[in-house]
């Protein structure tokens, strides 16, 4: 392989790296900021708003993010209806003629599923305590909601989200089965440009475990600053205090 290729190969490789990083951080932004109404709604006493939200996190999680690329990229356009609408030039329609804006919404459904889920556990599992001392105060229910259950949930689910931010990550990789050309997808070009599998997906596979990690330090930081009081305390720091 000559410097010219190589330096190719390199480009290649971060224009893929910026893909990949570009569909995590919106997807996992888009569904985290679904998400939290939905959690909302997915706990609350009322069935008609509740069953809804628990349909859909319960198909998306039964369901492979594969399949769900393929039908969110595939699936739609056999549709005569889509067809005269992407003619049309409907805005909202035409982002499924696009196999980025498709990789994003099938992302973004499948993350806001999971986020849901956890975000409504946290929720489900705030102490009754605090809610009880938001109505001592005279807290009305919106307001114990934007400024107790929320914020409080939100730092308690932040140690299951970052396995979910990891998966979603990974789970970009899934995106070259659409014609997209992020990391595996230059991996798998390099492959069937100089047969070099090892070469290939030992270096991709290499860049994922150098995100992976940034990722995880990120989190660690993020719970040492947001979850201080939930550490046990031992004696010594009692008595210092």
């Amino acid at each position: 392989m000559t410097y010219e290729q190589l330096g190719q190969l390199f480009a290649s490789y971060a224009s893929g790296l910026w893909v990949t990083v570009q569909l995590t951080v919106f997807s996992l932004v888009l569904g985290l900021l679904i998400a939290i109404p939905l959690a909302v709604l997915r706990v609350s006493p009322n069935r008609i708003v509740s069953r809804p939200v628990a349909v859909y996190t319960w198909f998306m999680r039964g369901t492979p993010l594969l399949a769900q690329l393929m039908i969110v990229y595939y699936g739609f356009g056999q549709f005569q209806w889509m067809q005269d609408a992407w003619q049309r030039g409907t805005p909202i329609l035409s982002l499924l003629r696009d196999p980025y804006d498709c990789a994003l919404i099938a992302l973004t459904a499948n993350t806001c599923a999971y986020t849901t889920e956890i975000l409504a556990g946290a929720l489900r599992a705030t102490p009754y305590g605090e809610i009880e001392a938001a109505r001592a105060y005279g807290m009305s229910q919106f307001t114990t909601w934007r400024r107790i259950l929320l914020p409080s949930a939100l730092r308690r689910f932040i140690p299951a989200y970052s396995n979910e931010v990891i998966l979603m990550l990974h789970g970009t990789s899934l995106v070259s089965a659409i014609t997209i050309v992020d990391l595996t997808g230059v991996a798998r070009d390099f492959y069937a440009n100089y047969y070099a599998p090892f070469e290939a997906f030992i270096s991709v596979g290499t860049v994922y475990f150098g995100l992976t990690t940034i990722i995880t330090l990120l989190v660690r930081l993020t719970e040492r600053r947001y979850l201080v009081y939930l550490r046990p305390q031992n004696f010594a720091t009692l008595a210092k205090s």
